[in-house]
């Protein structure tokens, strides 16, 4: 016997299929405008000395990619394009996401604007935030009177 599973069992059938019907819309503009919109994956790492940005950004042409800090905000927005060329070639599948990306990440008061760096290597790319020296730890030795 086969029994039919339905997602929306429980649900307001209205909500529901306006629900799946905007999800859809949205989804096929997105598509159809832009490509699959994406977020590229990011990690930060803060030590004594800086905060490191690694962001994956593969197939990202660096002249595609833009990186500002403005008002305590680094902002990292981006566009990575599909190369359509069929040249007798049927995809498949596309999986891939392609199309614009933006990041907004709140800056510490203790980084240094001034002296942020920026590498791309194999499709990785790194932003280092020095901290400015007030906020990094030291060492100070207290010579006690007895």
């Amino acid at each position: 016997m086969l029994t039919r599973y339905n997602a929306f069992a429980g649900l307001d059938p209205f909500t529901a299929d306006v629900k799946l019907f905007q999800d859809t819309v949205s989804r096929w503009l997105d598509e159809t405008t832009t490509g699959r919109p994406w977020t590229p994956a990011v990690d930060i790492v803060e030590s004594e000395n800086d905060v490191v940005l690694k962001a994956d950004l593969p197939d990202v042409d660096m002249k595609n990619i833009s990186i500002q800090i403005e008002n305590g905000t680094l902002s990292l927005k981006g566009h990575r394009k599909f190369e359509n060329e069929n040249k007798g070639k049927g995809y498949h599948r596309i999986e891939r996401s392609y199309g614009s990306f933006a990041r907004y990440f709140s800056l510490p008061e203790t980084v240094d604007a001034e002296k942020v760096a920026a590498d791309y290597k194999n499709g990785v790319l790194t932003i280092t935030l020095p901290k400015k020296e007030i906020a990094k730890p030291r060492t100070v030795t207290v010579n006690v009177n007895q």
